[in-house]
This record gives structure tokens, sequence and C-alpha cells, in this order.
């Protein structure tokens, strides 16, 4: 980090000189200001959204608490998904652009399994037996009608996401 140029130096101690003898200071725009109304401000939004998760999962069924646990307590291995990523774009990623694109595919399994839920129930089959490859197939395809082409920019030839 840089040191901040001497013009601020001097702006500082003449804004300590001036308050020190009482006088009123008219360049109050030449100080960085820290507000802890932002500061406070940040701390209410994350109380809120706790309290508002509370009231989410309080009225959560137990079947739904379950789930939600179960989707907290999974992850994707973060080395693998390095490791797909560097193959797939013959770069090397950062630990930190693995975890993003890890978060990412962990919605896109999340939301492609709820839809495959959806369209095991549309069949009339029970929520208790295993999804099987055909409710992932739908899954997929309404999650590409709803919205849009999904995956790679271009074509893979062989390549595709849940076909026989």
């Amino acid at each position: 980090m840089r040191p901040p140029p001497v013009s601020a130096h001097v702006s500082v101690s003449a804004a300590v000189a001036a308050a020190a003898a009482g006088e009123d200071e008219d360049d109050a725009d030449e100080l960085p200001m820290m507000s802890d109304d932002v500061y406070g401000q940040g701390l209410a939004w994350q109380s809120q959204s706790k309290d508002n998760l509370k009231i989410l999962m309080d009225n959560f069924t137990p079947e739904q608490f379950e789930r939600y646990e179960a989707y907290r307590r999974s992850a994707l291995p973060k080395q693998s998904v390095r490791k797909v990523i560097q193959q797939s774009t013959n770069y090397t990623v950062s630990q930190p652009v693995a975890q993003v694109v890890a978060g990412f595919a962990k919605v896109f399994v999340g939301e492609i399994v709820e839809k495959a839920r959806e369209v095991q129930a549309r069949c009339g089959e029970s929520a208790d037996t295993p999804l099987s490859p055909e409710h992932l197939r739908e899954a997929y395809r309404l999650y590409q009608q709803e919205t849009g082409k999904v995956g790679a920019a271009r074509v893979h030839k062989g390549k595709k996401l849940f076909i026989r």
C-alpha cells in the first residue's frame, strides 16, 4: 500500500490544528470521513437476513428441513472442480475461482434435482424412490427450455449431458 501524498498529511495536520484552536473547518470535504452508519447498516442487514432465515426454517416441514440440511452439508470437491476447469479451458485457475465455480455447480445440481423431483411426482412415483436417469434427463430438458441453452458456448461433439 502506498503512503498518502504529502498534501494529505498537510491537510490532516491543518485540520488537527484548526480543531485544537477551536476554529470551524470549512474544508471538511477534504478529509475522508468514516461513518458508523454504513457499518451499522451492514450489521442490520445481516441481522435481518438471519431473522428471515430463522423464520423460513421454522416453517419447514421435517422433510424440507432434512433436505435443506443435506444441501448445506454437501459440497463438490474444490480440487476436482479446479482440475475439470483446467482441463476444459487449458488455463490454470486459482483456488478462489474453483470455489466460485463449485458454488455455481452446486446451485445448478440443486435446481436439476428439484426439477427431477417434480418430474417424478408428475409421473406418479413416490418421493421415497430414488431418481432415475429419465427424471434427470427430463429435468434438464425443462431447465433448458426455461432458461435457454446451458453449457459451453460451442457444441462439443459426442459430449452431451444426460443423454443415453
